[in-house]
């Protein structure tokens, strides 16, 4: 299928946790236009596209989305390394942290849990890649605020 290096593309070596910097950046891990939606998104509409290369490109998308998600979920992880209970409550995510510990969870940072209705598989290419388009620019609001 392909070749795992066991390496991150990007080291990550976050020096100064900060859970709420952690609590909106757990959105880019499972949340509607996270790296999880987005590889199963791609993956998945693979399948409908008009010709080899085009299903070969989604393919390959998909799978570099994944390496996303290990990257995004480092930095959660890293960001929430070390800190107290306290801390972590007063960040906004006890809660999460009493349902999954240390482990990263793929949830939105309103605390909603990832589900397959954040990725849109239509069966057309064209609608299917409005909706891949949209969902990589999503994050992008945040910056422009």
């Amino acid at each position: 299928m392909w070749t795992y290096n066991k390496v991150l593309q990007y080291p990550i070596k976050i020096k100064c946790p900060n859970a709420k910097l952690a609590k909106f950046i757990i959105s880019q891990y499972g949340g509607p236009d996270g790296e999880l939606a987005a590889s199963l998104r791609y993956l998945s509409q693979r399948f409908g596209m008009p010709d080899q290369k085009a299903k070969a490109i989604l393919n390959d998308i998909g799978t570099e989305e994944l390496a996303h998600l290990e990257m995004v979920g480092t930095i959660v992880h890293q960001l929430t390394e070390g800190l107290s209970a306290e801390e972590i409550k007063a960040a906004g995510l006890g809660a999460y942290y009493t349902d999954h510990g240390v482990d990263v969870y793929p949830q939105s940072a309103a605390g909603t849990p990832f589900t397959a209705a954040y990725i849109a598989c239509k069966g057309d290419p064209i609608a299917n890649l409005q909706e891949d388009l949209a969902a990589e620019l999503a994050p992008l609001k945040i910056q422009h605020q």
